[in-house]
């Protein structure tokens, strides 16, 4: 469903992505972990389109999407949720939703994303501002999700949110991908969360990939040693 091949990337002169390959099947959860710096936020912003790739070639769903730009690419089937969410705080929750809704021509927030957040449902009317981080978070990932989306990418989800919350976005993006049959790409830096949510790992230092194995056979303490500043 996600398809990278030699992607580089750079900001300036200083390559920041050397050369990354990887697939992701359709409905795979892969979390891609790492310090801060060493590449994740590039990446997923390349993936997007925000950063240019310097060479290489991104597909989703075996249409190449490398040149497009950002909304082109969401029209193609990618969804995007920033890191530190990036919602319209003077919108309310239906109008920040509804901005997702502009590739698919509806006008109307589809009831099966209120029911994956019931939260947001009682909030529509109320400003984005005004949420929670927790729910800050979960109505930046239903505005990715209204453009129905086939690969969701999220950068950092679990950044500011508490540890209850943590576990609860756990089990609304597995249950996205298996009602929504949805491949889902999140960058994370806690282990705890990329092990209850994804099925494969992957590690990212200084722009290469130097780990990537499933969670059953993922070896936790190498990938510890990766994460430790």
């Amino acid at each position: 469903m996600l398809k990278v091949e030699n992607l580089r990337a750079s900001y300036g002169q200083s390559e920041v992505l050397h050369g990354l390959d990887f697939t992701v099947p359709q409905g795979e959860i892969v979390a891609i972990m790492g310090r801060n710096g060493m590449g994740k936020t590039t990446l997923m912003k390349t993936l997007i389109g925000l950063v240019a790739a310097r060479s290489g070639t991104i597909e989703v769903d075996t249409t190449e999407v490398t040149a497009l730009s950002p909304h082109e690419r969401v029209a193609d089937g990618l969804g995007y949720v920033p890191q530190g969410r990036m919602i319209f705080s003077a919108m309310t929750v239906e109008e920040n939703i509804r901005t997702g809704l502009t590739v698919t021509g509806s006008r109307e927030v589809p009831a099966a994303l209120y029911e994956l957040f019931p939260v947001l449902l009682e909030m529509r009317r109320r400003r984005g501002g005004n949420l929670s981080g927790g729910q800050q978070q979960q109505l930046a990932i239903a505005r990715a999700l209204a453009s129905n989306p086939k690969v969701l990418l999220l950068d950092e989800p679990t950044e500011g949110i508490q540890p209850s919350i943590i576990r609860e976005m756990a089990r609304t993006l597995r249950r996205i991908r298996d009602e929504r049959g949805l491949t889902i790409v999140v960058s994370e830096q806690v282990l705890s969360f990329a092990l209850d949510v994804a099925d494969r790992v992957m590690v990212i230092e200084n722009g290469e990939f130097v780990h990537d194995a499933p969670r059953s056979g993922i070896d936790a303490a190498r990938v510890e040693r990766f994460l430790a500043v």
